[in-house]
This record gives C-alpha cells, sequence and structure tokens, in this order.
C-alpha cells in the first residue's frame, strides 16, 4: 500500500520508521523542514517526498500536524486525494479537526477518520523518532457512526503493521472530554508544579516520585497551547477540580483536622483502586 505522512517529527516520524521496517508499504513523506525530510530519507523512513503531484496515488495519508495545521492541509488538498483513500489525523484533539475534515472527506470522496496514538516522548523532532515508538501502544479511533466495518478493518490492519497494540473506539466528544483528564491536565500540572523556588535545590533530596512528576514538565509550548485552547472547555473544569480537591488538604492542614486528611487521602487512595 502506498501510505502518505504529512509531518515527519516524533511522531510522523515514528509512523513512517515503523510503516517502513514492516516491509509492507511505500512511504511517502511531507514535513516543511527540509533536513527532516532528506533525514527521512536517508535512513529509509520514506522512499520519496509527497507533494502535489503523487498525493492523489496514496492509499492512506496519516497527518502528523498541529490542529490547525492538520484542518488547513486537508482544505488545501481535498480535491486531490484519491477517492475512497483513507485520511486519518493524529492529532491530540477531535473535535475542531473531525468536525471540518469530515464535512471535506464528505464532499470530495475520501474517508477521514480521527485518530490519537497513546505514545510519545517529552521530545520532538525527526531525530527523536523511532521504529519502536508505538510498539503495544494504543491507538484511539474515532470514525463516523456509519464509517464501513471494511475501511476500518484496512485501518486497523496499517496500524497493526506500526506496532499497536490495542485499538480503542469512541466519539470526538468522549476523546476530548478524557483526554483533558489523562494527558492535558498532568502537562499542565507538572509544568506549574516545577516553578516552585524550591525545585532549584531539589538536588540530592528528590526520587521517584519527583521524577514521575516532573517528567512531562518540559514541552513544547506552541503546540501544547493550541491543544489546550482548542479543548479550553474540558481542561478548564479539570483544572477547576483540581483546584477545588487542593483547597481542601490545605484547609485540613490549616484547621490542624487530622482526620480530616486522613479520610481526604482514603479518598484518593480507594479513588485510585476503582480506576484501574
Amino acid at each position: 500500500m502506498k501510505i502518505g505522512i504529512a509531518g515527519l517529527g516524533l511522531i510522523g516520524g515514528s509512523l513512517a520508521r515503523a510503516l517502513s521496517d514492516s516491509g509492507k508499504h511505500e512511504i511517502l513523506g511531507l514535513d516543511r523542514n527540509r533536513s527532516s525530510l532528506l533525514a527521512a530519507k536517508m535512513v529509509g523512513a520514506i522512499t520519496d517526498e509527497m507533494n502535489e503531484t503523487n498525493i492523489g496515488e496514496c492509499d492512506m495519508i496519516f497527518i502528523a500536524l498541529y490542529p490547525q495545521a492538520t484542518v488547513e492541509f486537508v482544505e488545501m488538498n481535498a480535491d486531490k486525494i484519491k477517492k475512497g483513500a483513507i485520511v486519518a489525523d493524529c492529532g491530540g484533539v477531535k473535535r475542531p479537526i473531525c468536525t471540518p475534515c469530515e464535512k471535506l472527506a464528505e464532499k470530495n470522496g475520501f474517508i477521514f477518520i480521527g485518530t490519537h496514538p497513546m505514545a510519545g516522548t517529552q521530545f520532538s523532532g525527526f531525530n527523536s523518532s523511532r521504529g519502536n515508538l508505538f510498539k503495544n501502544a494504543t491507538m484511539i479511533v474515532t470514525p463516523k457512526e456509519n464509517t464501513d466495518i471494511r475501511i476500518l478493518e484496512k485501518l486497523r490492519n496499517v496500524l497493526n503493521d506500526a506496532g499497536f497494540g490495542a485499538i480503542n473506539f469512541t466519539t470526538p466528544e468522549e476523546h476530548d472530554k478524557v483526554i483533558a483528564f489523562t494527558s492535558q491536565l498532568p502537562h499542565i500540572i507538572s509544568n506549574a508544579y516545577v516553578k516552585s523556588h524550591t525545585a532549584v535545590k531539589q538536588k540530592g533530596f528528590s526520587a521517584g516520585s519527583y521524577r514521575d512528576l516532573t517528567r512531562v514538565s518540559k514541552l513544547n509550548e506552541k503546540m501544547w497551547t493550541e491543544l489546550f485552547f482548542e479543548n479550553k472547555d474540558n481542561l478548564i473544569n479539570e483544572i477547576d477540580f483540581l483546584v477545588d480537591r487542593l483547597s481542601e488538604y490545605s484547609a485540613a492542614l490549616k484547621a490542624d483536622d487530622r482526620e480530616g486528611l486522613v479520610a481526604l487521602l482514603k479518598e484518593g487512595t480507594d479513588s485510585k483502586k476503582q480506576a484501574k
């Protein structure tokens, strides 16, 4: 199968490497950074550049760009994409991408499916990509309700070739609601946490808990700002809920309420058990 990948950063680059390594597909790549494009060619992650001429040859296209850039890419190329081709984005939010892109797909005769790979690192760029990034990872897929099962099977087969171990199906609305809690909120917490003046004194006083909580404090601020704003209704709800919960712990300490703090801690422990 001929597969195009727009955006050869960490996610797109890793996808290109994985699918190329499978030996089952011819991979075309596109990236505004020429050095990334050349590097992808050099290591064999792609066979050629995807352009206006050959994009119509692609049976499947993955878009690994920022949300707004994803929509712009589909808008610019909708009339060039092969009829019946599958186009899937890899963005961290789904509603602002799926709504316009599904309409463009229906109008131009191709299939658009939202996806979100549950894999990554705190690093970015093609140089950080690797062929095993998605090994046993989960891919979230948000197809339209009436999507042909044969289309989903074709997408699943390609995702299996990339190494994904599980595929979860949901709606764009549910995806954005849950991802605000599981991904976006932790990044904000970590980023805010390291702003403490005490952070500069942590060396020699920290262990696993500090490393776990600060791992995602370093982030691509422009990308994450776009993701946060595209999902701000859900994210604000999660932030406000956390602020309210933290104030309860602070209030218990200020009031010397030991029993109250024990109850709060037990409640959190029980919640963790239920969330498994």
